[in-house]
């Protein structure tokens, strides 16, 4: 599905179901779905299909500089969040669930907090209060080196991912996982990891959310630490934890049919 948003196209896929706007002006609950850094759409494919096919409507978005969005990457989570909220406008929605991943997750604590009236649910996956990122990832992004694509897998992917065992036979984790930040343009990741870098806020944002909130943690999560996780959840007020087992910070495809049970919840 593509939109116009601040004059560009922006697109969002729609789990293989058509975005019927009428639909949603009826009740039909809406999930936007928000990719990290250096990612696109394509992160949520089982949970958007799931999804689309069992009641709601999807909008797994690529957002700007990314997938098949137009635009320059935006600079901050701020930005993120508000830009988020005017897709919401393009798409004619009054109200949605914001689920995301990492960066899109920040973003989407972002924008409960500075829009609440837009958000009736929020879903934060592999995400904490702050999220730093290691000076030789940020040098290595910067420069465009393969090297910040191999970091981020080799720590995203919990041990599990490492060796294989998906249940879905045949795929690869770690080569998808090169293969999906390698389509991105040149700078993209790099200006997602410093807006990553530069979000300190988390916790002054997560007292000011007031809607229903799921903080989905991968137990084995590197990059953002399951207790990071609980630590934001604690700061949200009635936000609950779901807590998967033998799970990095890719839960959406290490594992897949969690993630769902877990946003199932905000349903």
């Amino acid at each position: 599905m593509e939109l116009t948003v601040d004059g560009r196209r922006a697109f969002a896929a729609t789990g293989g179901q058509a975005f019927d706007a009428a639909r949603v002006q009826e009740g039909r609950p809406v999930f936007l779905l928000v990719h990290g850094a250096g990612m696109d759409r394509t992160v949520w494919a089982a949970q958007s299909r799931y999804l689309a096919h069992h009641g709601r409507a999807v909008l797994a978005v690529d957002l700007p500089g990314h997938g098949r969005s137009e635009g320059p990457p935006l600079a901050s989570i701020g930005a993120i969040a508000d830009w988020l909220v005017r897709l919401l406008d393009a798409a004619g929605v009054r109200q949605a669930a914001l689920v995301g991943h990492s960066m899109g997750a920040i973003a989407c604590l972002a924008a409960a907090a500075r829009h609440p009236e837009r958000v009736r649910a929020l879903g934060l996956c592999g995400c904490a209060a702050a999220m730093p990122v290691h000076p030789d990832l940020l040098a290595a992004a910067a420069a465009d080196d393969h090297a910040a694509i191999d970091m981020i897998n080799a720590w995203a992917h919990g041990e599990a991912s490492h060796r294989g065992g998906h249940p879905q036979p045949g795929t690869w984790l770690i080569g998808g996982g090169n293969r999906l930040l390698e389509r991105a343009a040149s700078g993209v990741l790099s200006a997602d990891l410093q807006a990553c870098a530069g979000f300190a806020e988390g916790e002054a944002l997560a007292a000011r959310v007031g809607c229903p909130t799921v903080v989905v943690v991968g137990e084995d999560d590197r990059m953002t630490p399951a207790k990071a996780g609980r630590r934001l959840a604690a700061a949200i007020p009635g936000a609950s934890v779901a807590a998967i087992p033998d799970c990095g910070h890719m839960m959406m495809t290490e594992k897949p049919r969690e993630t769902l049970a877990a946003l199932l919840t905000l349903a």
